[in-house]
């Protein structure tokens, strides 16, 4: 049987044409060669994930020795630049690079190996930074104190100036009485032959000599002419009205905060500058305050800048006994109140041994003189100590124990607060009796008694928890991580509050170099200034503008942008 034969047409049904065009050939031949070097590189391409496991990524050398994964180098140096710094300037994040980011915060942690001595040389405008207390109150005393020296100086001129006039009116006269004695005779004989000769021409009907206008100078410097006149002046002096209003006392605060804001500029030592401002603000002592105008420039200079970076209990203790601390919270007034009834006692005991010996009676005592002698305990200092300065608001001390701290540093107080202002401690102020702060008993007698409350405060656990605290969210976030803050804790208790190590602490943390870390704060207006000025690398000085009265302006701060670099 044969089989049946299908006509072509049907062939032609099943399989239809395709159209080979060059285009379609090219097609298909670049897919074939695609999929089959795909086909190929699958095995190699698999293995890499697997090779990759085992090596572990280069690390960069700029951030050797830091413990920085989230990061980029760019990235980790300006958030070193901008937590531990004021702001990059132009050029610092390459030189940060070509040191290596570890070195440069070991640098900023040791200071004093830094060459800072082009910002010293800015710092020479100000010349009330170098000045002692007494110096100061010297030099810029108050405005009325200040013209009643002026007016004593004066007066003792003019009586200086009389005196020397009234003299030489004397030679004077007396020079001329001998010399009309000498020529009295012929002088007569030949005056008289010169008035009949050339008679006097009648001037009744002259008009009067007119009065010579003084120029009108500046009013500032009215009455420079006359003390020229009288004491030979130096013409070339600055006038009185300006070199009066460069010496008031807000030149001496203007002069700290301009100078505050040269370093956090131009200084090398950035960290340091940061830390003094943290500790500046930490210790606040408020300048508007009475004599502490003239104390911040040492409580800056001695106080707070040359431990900044060193044990926080040797901090706590020279903020204590500072005058501008001493003042600012009344601890200089504070005393036992029983302590004037004690002296009082004393006195009487003396005066009665006295008279007891020549006989005489005893003097009435006068209550009203008593009663204006007492003072009082303050419990200023006390409680601003422990709330602010050491333990914490969350601290766990009481009402009690701000009195009974209050107790412990009476008799620290200042010794002539109007002339050269030390600390002093007054036994006769000091409350003897023990005291119990914080469950333990303070007596070891005069001064020791307070620095036994700073011993304890400075080593308590909530005073490490407190410090670490508020280091982490300057430097690290506003809610820092609670394991880095118990871990700078440790170290502030191990190491006996040395704040030099607690920073490397929090700065070698993973949680320091974090990606939430970076670009978390947002800068204050000091900082944001700073910061511009900084980045444009700007101008920063003072102008002595002279008003129209001859008078010194306030010091102003010029921000002349970029220099063009």
């Amino acid at each position: 049987m044969r089989a049946q034969e299908l006509p072509a047409s049907s062939y032609i049904q099943r399989f239809p044409a395709v159209s080979a065009t060059p285009r379609s050939i090219l097609a298909a031949v670049l897919s074939f060669a695609c999929v089959f070097s795909l086909t190929l590189e699958l095995p190699a391409a698999a293995a890499i994930p697997a090779v990759a496991k085992d090596k572990k990524p280069k690390a960069d050398p700029v951030l050797k020795g830091l413990p920085i994964t989230e990061l980029s180098s760019d990235e980790a140096i300006l958030h070193a630049l901008n937590r531990l710094a004021y702001g990059p300037r132009p050029g610092d994040v390459e030189r940060v690079r070509q040191m290596g980011l570890a070195r440069w915060i070991e640098q900023q942690l040791n200071p004093n190996s830094i060459d800072d001595k082009a910002m010293e040389a800015r710092l020479q405008d100000y010349p009330t930074l170098h000045l002692s207390t007494a110096k100061l109150i010297d030099e810029y005393p108050q405005p009325k104190l200040a013209e009643k020296q002026a007016e004593k100086q004066l007066q003792a001129q003019a009586r200086q100036e009389q005196r020397r006039s009234d003299a030489a009116a004397e030679t004077v006269a007396r020079d001329t009485q001998e010399a009309q004695a000498q020529t009295k005779g012929g002088s007569d004989a030949e005056a008289a032959q010169q008035t009949t000769a050339n008679p006097k021409p009648d001037m009744s009907d002259a008009p009067a000599p007119m009065k010579q206008e003084q120029p009108e100078g500046n009013p500032a410097t009215k009455g420079a002419g006359k003390r020229d006149t009288l004491g030979g002046g130096d013409p070339n002096n600055v006038p009185r009205a300006i070199a009066d209003d460069s010496k008031r006392p807000r030149r001496v605060v203007a002069e700290l905060s301009m100078a505050k804001v040269t370093r956090a500029i131009y200084s090398e030592r950035q960290l340091q500058q940061v830390m003094d401002d943290f500790w500046f603000n930490h210790f606040n002592v408020f300048a508007g305050k009475g004599e502490d105008r003239y104390y911040l420039t040492s409580y800056e200079r001695e106080v707070i800048q040359p431990r900044a970076l060193g044990k926080f209990k040797e901090l706590v203790t020279s903020t204590a006994k500072s005058p501008a601390m001493l003042f600012y919270l009344d601890n200089f007034l504070s005393a036992d109140p029983r302590a004037a009834q004690r002296q009082a006692a004393e006195r009487a005991a003396r005066q009665q041994w006295r008279r007891g010996r020549l006989g005489m009676p005893r003097p009435p005592a006068n209550p009203q003189q008593a009663k204006k002698n007492e003072r009082g305990l303050n419990e200023n200092y006390g409680r601003e100590l422990m709330e602010l300065h050491t333990l914490g608001v969350d601290g766990g001390y009481t009402q009690k124990d701000v009195t009974e701290v209050a107790r412990c540093f009476t008799g620290w107080t200042i010794d002539k607060p109007r002339q050269y202002a030390d600390f002093k401690f007054d036994d006769k102020l000091h409350d003897p009796n023990p005291k119990i702060v914080l469950g333990k008993k303070i007596h070891a007698g005069g001064m020791k008694d307070g620095e036994q409350v700073i011993d304890l405060l400075v080593h308590h656990p909530s005073t490490a928890r407190f410090i670490s605290t508020k280091l982490a969210r300057r430097f690290v976030s506003d809610t820092p991580p609670p394991a880095l803050v118990s871990r700078m804790a440790e170290t502030f208790q191990s190491s006996d509050g040395d704040i030099k190590a607690v920073l490397h602490t929090m700065i070698w943390s993973p949680e320091f170099w974090s990606r939430e870390s970076y670009r978390a704060k947002i800068k204050t207006p000091f900082e944001l200034v700073v910061s511009a000025v900084r980045a444009l690398d700007g101008l920063f000085g003072q102008s002595r503008c002279v008003g129209e009265h001859g008078s010194v302006a306030e010091p102003v701060e010029l921000f002349a942008g970029s220099r063009g670099k």
